[in-house]
């Protein structure tokens, strides 16, 4: 075990907001014994707060489901794919011809673009200080869409995948993170979180047989079965389970700690 790579959301951090004490100190036992971390979500940079409030963490962290790589220690923006305009604009009118009432949001490197009614009234305090405006209004042309999004209040969000994906796969990467709520989260196609963690650790001289990595929604299933050890949450999302080759103990139960306690132990290490 030279890297750890985790997702975030669901799989160490609550719908509370909240790391457990339990999770903050194996990952502080891991670096302690030298243990790469990186962290690869869905998330946006400006929204990883958690890991430096609970964990102190300072290194790089795999945004936008691979599309960004970002340096906390810096706050600067590593590298980074992104979605031309007129493809995002051309993925909206396919959606919109599948699902008329589908509403859209966009993810740039320089900020947030959300439509009328992609949020409900006060459903999302994280997204209440963006001024919801049409998308061909607030985008310009040069705008780097990094990551784009759809949403329904119908149906459930694998039935949402299974109709977009085959009609803008051409364009776009597909997938989706939300455990309830139908949101589609599209970016360039050929990205994924498996392919920017692969990159990260050979810059780190790390095969994928000394990573290990955790996750709980399809928009893991890549970096879990690239990595040579693989957890999926029991908690998680049936396709990601299946994908992954081994699964950690639920997640209200510390299950990506009580791994990482197992993996630390049996290299000699103990945790206090």
């Amino acid at each position: 075990m030279r890297l750890v790579a985790s997702d975030i959301d669901g799989t160490i951090l609550g719908h509370d907001g909240k790391i457990s004490d339990r999770t903050v100190r194996a990952f502080h036992a891991c670096r302690d014994a030298g243990v790469e971390l990186v962290f690869v979500t869905g998330r946006p940079p400006r929204w990883l707060h958690p890991l430096q409030d609970r964990l102190g963490h300072t290194g790089t962290v795999i945004c936008s489901n691979g599309a960004v790589v970002w340096d906390l220690e810096t706050e600067q923006l590593v590298s980074a794919r992104t979605l031309a305009i007129d493809t995002v604009l051309e993925v909206r009118r396919i959606i919109k011809e599948l699902r008329p009432a589908a509403l859209f949001a966009a993810e740039t490197l320089t900020g947030f673009h959300l439509e009328p009614g992609f949020i409900e009234n006060g459903s999302s305090e994280l997204l209440s200080e963006f001024t919801p405006a049409p998308l061909a209004e607030t985008l310009a042309t040069d705008d780097s869409v990094v990551k784009f999004l759809a949403i329904v209040r119908e149906g459930t969000p694998d039935d949402f995948l299974a109709e977009v994906r085959p009609a803008v796969g051409h364009l776009a990467a597909v997938t989706h993170s939300s455990p309830g709520v139908a949101m589609l989260e599209l970016c360039l196609p050929g990205v994924n979180k498996a392919v920017t963690l692969a990159e990260y650790a050979t810059s780190l001289g790390i095969d994928a047989a000394d990573v290990v990595a955790f996750g709980d929604m399809p928009n893991d299933i890549e970096m879990l079965r690239w990595a040579g050890h693989g957890y999926a949450m029991a908690s998680g999302h049936p396709e990601a389970i299946l994908a992954a080759g081994q699964q950690a103990p639920h997640f209200d139960d510390d299950g990506v700690a009580q791994v990482l306690e197992a993996r630390l132990a049996s290299l000699g290490v103990q945790l206090p």
